[in-house]
């Protein structure tokens, strides 16, 4: 007797995406569910939209809010992230790194300097203690 054989089992696809991708809406997306959930005049209906649509009530109440504050400019996608900096900030950032590497270098000029300086006063020390006897035995 043979064994009954079975269609094989799906096997999901064990590649996962290493991150995945945020949705995106368009403002013309927005406007048109803002505005087919504002016509909606049946109860659930709201609801149905937002299932068909994929969206959570939030995106709807955010949406409904930001139209409501900026107009349609509202809608227009967001930048996220941290703002670019201008060229003439870059530049000026740049410009402060080059004044701050020059003034570790003097600031490490001025302080070798102050050591030879002291290592000169110590010498004429040295050399003035060494001829105070040397006068003195001569006259």
């Amino acid at each position: 007797m043979t064994p009954p054989t079975h269609p094989p089992a799906l096997v999901p696809d064990p590649e996962v995406e290493a991150r995945p991708q945020r949705r995106t809406f368009t403002a013309a997306y927005k406007a048109r569910i803002v505005h087919e959930c504002d016509q909606a005049d049946k109860h659930g209906e709201i609801n149905a939209i937002l299932r068909r649509e994929g969206l959570y009530s939030s995106h709807l109440s955010d949406w409904r809010r930001r139209l409501a504050q900026a107009g349609s400019n509202g809608l227009a996608p967001k930048k996220t992230g941290r703002p670019k900096k201008s060229p003439a900030l870059r530049a000026t950032h740049k410009e402060l790194k080059r004044l701050r590497r020059e003034l570790a270098l003097a600031n490490e000029k001025l302080r070798h300097a102050h050591l030879i300086i002291e290592a000169q006063k110590k010498l004429a020390q040295v050399l003035a203690s060494l001829e105070a006897p040397l006068s003195a035995h001569s006259a």
